[in-house]
C-alpha cells in the first residue's frame, strides 16, 4: 500500500503539502489537489485513519438516523437509497453509519450519537414541518446535508425536488385533457414534502379555475392498501359525484386505486384518469402497469451522489447557501391518462 511519501516522491511534493491535499486544506490550490488525488489513487493509498483524525480531527465517518414506523417497518424506498448513499459517500473516502430510531423525541438519537464523538456530519432524511434537527445540529456546530426540506426558504444544505410542481404539472395535465373533478391521495401529512405537494395541487386547481370538493383530499401511507381503499370510497359515489381523476402520491397506492377501478367495473382512462409520482421503487416498473402509468419521475437514488457531495464540500468548508438544490421532476405520459369522460367536460370547454 502507498504512502505519503511514496506520493510525496511522486509529484515531487512535500509530505505535508501531499497530507494537507488529501485532507481538504483550503491552503492547498485545486489543480494540485487534483494531483495529489490523482496520484493517490493511482498508487492505491488508503489514509491512515487515526492518523488522519489526529491531523485534521476528522474520523472520515457521517452518520444517518432512520425513523422505523410503529409496526417496526421501514419505508420501501429506504434500502435503494441506503445502499447507493453508502457506495457514493465511500467514493469519496467517508463511512456512513447508521443508527435506528424508535422514539419520540426526534433530536435524542443525533445527542446520544453525537455524545460517542465518533461522527464529522450527518445526512438527514425524510424532513418534517418545523423540523427541530437542523436547528439542534447547527447549534451544535455539526455540518449536515437534508434530503429534502422542511420549509420554502431553508439555510441550509439540502437537496430535493419541487413537491409542489410535482402536483402543478399532473394538474395542468389533466385539465388539459378536459378534468375537473380532481382529488388527491397525499403521503402522510406528517411529512414536509406531503404539505408542499398538498399546497401544489390546490393552488394549482385554484390557477385552472377549478374547486376541490371536500374530501377530495386525502393522505396515508405508501402503500397499495391506501390507494385502494381511498379510490374504492370515492369511486363508489357513495358520497356524492365520483372524481374523473386521481393523483397518487407513489406508484403503490396508484396500484391501489387501479385495483379499485377494475373491481368497480370502471376502465382506465376511459372512465378515471390516474397520475402518480415515481420515485424508481425496486421492483416496481409503471412502465409495465396495465395500462401503463403516467407520472411525474424523480428517481430517490438520483439524490445520493449530491447529497454525498454536498456534504464534502460541507466538511470542507463550504457555506450553506451554496450547498443548496431543488429539481423539477419530468413527467412522463403514457396510457393511464385520457380525456374526460363523455359529459364530465368542464363548463366552459366544447364535448
Amino acid at each position: 500500500m502507498a504512502t505519503l511519501k511514496d506520493i510525496s516522491a511522486e509529484l515531487g511534493l512535500s509530505v505535508a503539502t501531499v497530507s494537507r491535499a488529501l485532507n481538504g486544506f483550503p491552503e492547498v490550490g485545486a489543480r494540485t489537489r487534483a494531483r495529489v488525488q490523482e496520484a493517490a489513487s493511482r498508487l492505491g493509498y488508503r489514509p491512515n485513519r487515526s492518523a488522519q483524525r489526529l491531523a485534521t480531527g476528522r474520523s472520515g465517518v457521517v452518520g444517518m438516523i432512520v425513523k422505523l414506523r410503529a409496526d417496526m417497518s421501514a419505508d420501501q424506498t429506504f434500502f435503494d437509497v441506503l445502499t447507493t448513499l453508502t457506495a457514493e459517500l465511500a467514493a469519496r473516502d467517508l463511512d456512513l453509519v447508521l443508527s435506528v430510531d424508535q422514539g419520540s423525541d426526534p433530536v435524542a438519537p443525533y445527542e446520544r450519537m453525537l455524545e460517542r464523538d465518533l461522527l464529522d456530519g450527518f445526512v438527514l432524511n425524510a424532513p418534517v414541518p418545523n423540523d427541530p434537527r437542523p436547528g439542534f445540529l447547527r447549534a451544535r456546530g455539526v455540518p449536515f446535508v437534508m434530503h429534502g426540506q422542511a420549509h420554502a426558504a431553508p439555510d441550509y444544505a439540502f437537496f430535493g425536488i419541487d413537491n409542489r410542481a410535482v402536483c402543478a404539472d399532473a394538474v395542468g395535465l389533466l385539465a388539459s385533457l378536459g378534468h375537473a373533478r380532481i382529488a388527491l391521495i397525499n403521503g402522510e401529512a406528517r411529512f414536509a414534502f406531503a404539505e408542499d405537494r398538498e399546497q401544489g395541487f390546490r393552488a394549482a386547481m385554484v390557477a385552472e379555475g377549478l374547486a376541490v370538493p371536500d374530501g377530495f383530499v386525502a393522505g396515508g401511507a405508501p402503500t397499495e392498501s391506501t390507494g385502494y381503499t381511498q379510490a374504492l370510497a370515492w369511486l363508489s359515489g357513495r358520497a356524492g359525484p365520483r372524481p374523473t381523476a386521481i393523483l397518487c402520491a407513489t406508484t403503490p397506492v396508484a396500484q391501489g386505486v387501479l385495483r379499485a377501478a377494475r373491481d368497480l367495473g370502471l376502465s382506465v382512462p376511459g372512465d378515471l384518469s390516474v397520475v402518480a409520482h415515481d420515485d424508481a421503487l425496486p421492483g416496481i416498473r409503471p412502465a409495465h402497469f396495465n395500462p401503463a402509468l403516467t407520472v411525474t419521475h424523480a428517481p430517490l437514488r438520483d439524490a445520493c451522489a449530491p447529497l454525498a457531495q454536498m456534504l464534502v464540500d460541507h466538511l470542507n468548508g463550504a457555506p450553506p447557501a451554496r450547498l443548496q438544490t431543488v429539481n423539477r421532476a419530468g413527467l412522463i405520459v403514457r396510457a393511464s391518462t385520457g380525456p374526460v369522460p363523455k359529459g364530465e367536460e368542464r363548463p366552459w370547454q366544447t364535448p
